[in-house]
């Protein structure tokens, strides 16, 4: 019965470690999906993926348009376009993504991160942490979306305390 029992809560830790680790590989970042939106993503959406790495932020937005239109209310696609209009500095196309991507799944690492930075880079300190905070719940083992934030906005303090 001892033997049994040890070899049920083996098993019950070792499937929640690959459950852990399914979903820190998901990611949810740059060219990352959550895979909570969608199980599959559309072929525009992979394109548009392929754009962002190459810094074509105009295709990549023509592409996830697209996606979004194939796959409605994606989490992934709107971050992805906020991300896209963020670097092309079309601020406000921006905000509304990510603030769609947010009412769709409000842990969305990705979104949370690419939304700070945005808030960062017009100057709202206060709205950028708020963020950080999100991802700091969303974050249970910590991720590279909660760092990046972080180490952003203590760039960010730092150079406003040099001013």
């Amino acid at each position: 019965m001892k033997n049994k029992l040890m070899i049920l809560f083996i098993i019950g830790v070792v499937g929640i470690f690959f459950t852990q680790t399914s979903l820190f590989a998901a990611g949810g970042g740059g060219g990352e999906s959550s895979d909570t939106s969608t199980s599959v993503q559309s072929a525009n959406f992979k394109m548009g993926q392929k754009a962002i790495e190459s810094r074509e932020y105009r295709a990549a937005i023509g592409f996830l348009v697209k996606a979004d239109q194939d796959t409605p209310d994606n989490a992934d696609v709107n971050n992805l376009l906020g991300y896209s209009y963020r670097k092309l500095g079309e601020f406000e196309k921006s905000l509304t993504h990510y603030h769609r991507a947010l009412s769709i799944e409000p842990e969305h690492r990705g979104a949370n991160e690419y939304i700070g930075e945005l808030y960062l880079q017009t100057g709202n300190l206060s709205q950028a942490e708020k963020h950080l905070k999100i991802l700091d719940k969303a974050c249970f083992w910590g991720c590279e979306e909660y760092d990046e934030l972080k180490e952003e906005i203590a760039k960010y303090k730092a150079k406003a305390g040099s001013n």
